[in-house]
């Protein structure tokens, strides 16, 4: 049985916030920019398209670094103990320097339709795919660390065009797939302030800004964390929630009496507290220090969230069972290009305390809990800290990244969650 006083010190620990307010300024790599037919692109509330065209002088010096890798030796066990072991990760050079290709990646992020709008004064990139159903329902999809907006490229085809993949066009979505600030092709802030909170009340704007006056938003990791701030903002446009990892957490009367669901749960907080929080501190107190190794690295950065792959999705010991490489590397490469270690990094030293407390969330919330996620807990406690629970489900596979291990299961999810919305 876990030591609830340990538990305890591990909550309290944890709810440390270091937000204050600021303004930021953008990043910038390799692009091309065509204003929105229905905007002006001079207008501060313009959106407009751009066009990712990473230079191939950039691609050049990848493939430099990769050449000259200077690994360390291998590890001293005979499983995962000790991180990420040395031959899978000298299997994945070798794949990305001699078969990776970027530019089709590339290709898929340009055809889907990429945007950029300054909010609050931070450039912010986003996917937007309209569904060609006319009535289909706007969903806003929030990724979280170690992902991108490349975790949910395998939806986008069954949440716009249901009846394309054996569902009903009745289920249709229009999509909003933001990147955070600092990750991806998304700006970078440049002076504190951009926690859990602005980033909620800058997706209401984008959301707002492209014509929605009716949505639902969905997220897991960050993702859920942001989401859930969405529903505590009280906006009449936010008619609904949806959760793959809900925050909540256990109470007084939890600890002292948890049942054998809040045993499970608490055992598996206490596995995150005691073997995989060590990224969650670091990134947390330390982003620019760490941000030296990784952003001078292309191994050290692939190998940091490589780790968090392999240990949280429904993969066991075969990493390449929930991913192909091209999907892993895909991911990566959106960290590596846009030099976002660090800014990514900094969310943690923004939020990491305040955005997992203790909270009430009355918008209407649906909640899919896949069994290989980081912490499930019990409908009990998620009932306390979101009293609008409409909807619960406890799919049979898939772990913290279900939209990219289970694209079917995922979307099915969504679809029944959000049909109690339309």
């Amino acid at each position: 049985m876990i030591r609830i006083v340990d538990f305890a010190c591990f909550l309290e620990r944890n709810r440390i916030s270091f937000v204050t307010p600021a303004g930021c300024q953008c990043g910038r790599f390799g692009e091309s920019y065509a204003p929105s037919n229905d905007q002006d692109a001079g207008n501060l509330n313009s959106v407009a398209q751009f066009r990712s065209d990473v230079p191939q002088a950039t691609i050049d010096d990848l493939h430099r670094r990769l050449d000259l890798t200077r690994f360390p030796e291998r590890e001293t066990v005979a499983d995962r103990s000790q991180g990420v072991p040395l031959a899978l990760m000298a299997d994945l050079k070798e794949y990305w320097r001699h078969h990776y290709d970027w530019r089709r990646c590339e290709d898929q992020l340009n055809a889907l339709g990429q945007w950029k709008t300054a909010i609050d004064g931070l450039d912010v990139r986003f996917l937007h795919i309209r569904s060609p159903h006319e009535y289909a329902l706007p969903l806003l999809l929030t990724h979280g660390w170690p992902g991108s907006i490349v975790e949910f490229l395998k939806v986008i085809g069954p949440l716009t065009r249901p009846q394309d993949y054996g569902g009903s066009a009745d289920d249709a979505f229009h999509l909003v797939i933001p990147s955070l600030p600092g990750y991806g092709f998304s700006g970078k802030p440049q002076e504190p302030g951009w926690g859990v909170n602005r980033i909620a009340q800058a997706w209401l704007e984008l959301m707002r800004r492209l014509g929605y006056s009716r949505f639902v938003a969905q997220g897991g990791d960050w993702g859920a964390a942001v989401t859930t701030a969405i529903g505590g903002l009280g906006a009449p446009e936010c008619i609904g929630i949806h959760l793959n990892m809900p925050l909540a957490f256990p109470d007084a009367e939890d600890l002292a009496s948890p049942g054998p669901e809040g045993e499970r749960a608490l055992a598996r907080l206490a596995h995150y507290d005691q073997v995989e929080i060590g990224y969650a501190k670091l990134q947390g107190t330390r982003p620019q220090t760490l941000g030296y190794a990784l952003a001078d690295s292309p191994i050290g950065q692939a190998a940091w969230i490589l780790e968090k792959f392999w240990a949280w999705s429904d993969s066991g010991e075969d990493l390449w069972t929930a991913f192909s490489r091209d999907e892993v590397l895909d991911n990566i490469m959106l960290y590596w290009l846009g030099n976002s270690a660090a800014s990514s990094g900094r969310l943690y030293w923004e939020s990491l305390g305040s955005a997992f407390q203790q909270h009430r969330t009355r918008v209407p919330t649906g909640c899919s809990i896949f069994p290989a996620e980081i912490f499930a807990p019990p409908r009990r406690w998620v009932e306390k800290q979101y009293p609008g629970l409409v909807y619960w489900s406890e799919p049979d596979r898939g772990g913290h990244f279900a939209a990219m291990e289970q694209p079917a299961l995922f979307a099915s999810e969504i679809r029944q969650c959000c049909r109690l919305w339309r």
